[in-house]
């Protein structure tokens, strides 16, 4: 009994240096990691800096950015695994045999990868404009935020974060409703066939002139749009600055109703007429 247990003894005795060396490499890892990470953070901040110094596009900066944080976090962690005595030989060795399975499970995120880069070389948008994706009934849509590595972030009007895959980007159609400066504002409005369409046209034709968001030295329309089956369907087409769009819309919108309201013409409800025979 006393022989096992001296033979214990010795035996932990002379695992003690080899003990002692893992802990230490544990130390020096945390310490590397911990560090690493802040030089890492300043490296970006200092590539961001320097990169919007140059006016280099918001979304370009923030692609590169994205890039160079994936590639420094990949390097840091290697040299900590070759720090624990994991040679480069054997890491090449388990990449190879695990290439098929990492090929397929990247598949996706290689396909974001090259979706933003077409977004950066061919800027089809970029941050700070308002996309929509897809169709406006069953898309997503908001204003660009960032443009990462393998994602963009929209901001949606009520202020919600939506993150798409610029793999999906790449591959939809995007509308970019603030790529232009100046936009057309197309308005409609149902009057009845008893209402007199020159007095309508001339209300309409003059509150675009008053209206100090309408571009006055560019083109403006108003037109008979359709016969429809309870309604004489007036509209008028004039170009606003992109940027007051929705309020000159909404105003229009109400100004229209006033102005008809109190020029009598009435805008008439969905209605059906039935005829009844006596035969």
């Amino acid at each position: 009994m006393n022989h096992l247990i001296e033979k214990s003894i010795s035996y932990f005795g002379s695992q003690l240096p080899l003990v002692a060396q893992f802990c230490l490499k544990v130390v020096i890892s945390i310490l590397a990691f911990y560090v690493g990470v802040r030089v890492i953070r300043w490296l970006i901040r200092l590539m961001r800096a320097s990169l919007e110094k140059a006016n280099v596009d918001t979304g370009v900066t923030q692609f590169l950015a994205s890039i160079c944080k994936v590639t420094l976090y990949a390097l840091l962690v290697f040299n900590i695994a070759t720090n624990f005595g994991v040679k480069e030989a054997s890491i090449a060795a388990l990449l190879g045999t695990s290439g098929l399975t990492l090929g397929l499970g990247l598949q996706g995120g290689l396909t974001n990868l090259v979706g933003g880069i077409m977004i950066l070389v061919f800027r089809p948008y970029q941050v700070g404009d308002y996309i929509i994706v897809g169709s406006s009934s069953s898309g997503v849509e908001g204003t660009i935020l960032k443009i990462e590595i393998f994602y963009t972030t929209l901001a949606t009007i009520d202020n919600k974060t939506i993150v798409v895959p610029n793999g999906t980007l790449s591959n939809s159609c995007v509308t970019n409703v603030t790529g232009k400066d100046n936009r057309k504002l197309e308005i409609k409005v149902g009057i009845s066939y008893e209402s007199s369409i020159k007095v309508a046209k001339e209300i309409l034709e003059r509150l675009l002139k008053e209206d100090s968001a309408i571009k006055s030295d560019m083109e403006m329309d108003v037109f008979v749009d359709e016969l429809a089956d309870s309604a004489v369907i007036l509209g008028f087409r004039a170009w606003v600055s992109t940027d007051d769009y929705w309020k000159t819309k909404w105003r229009m919108n109400e100004k229209i109703k006033e102005a008809f309201d109190a020029a009598e013409i009435k805008i008439p409800y969905p209605q059906l007429d039935v005829h009844v025979s006596s035969h």
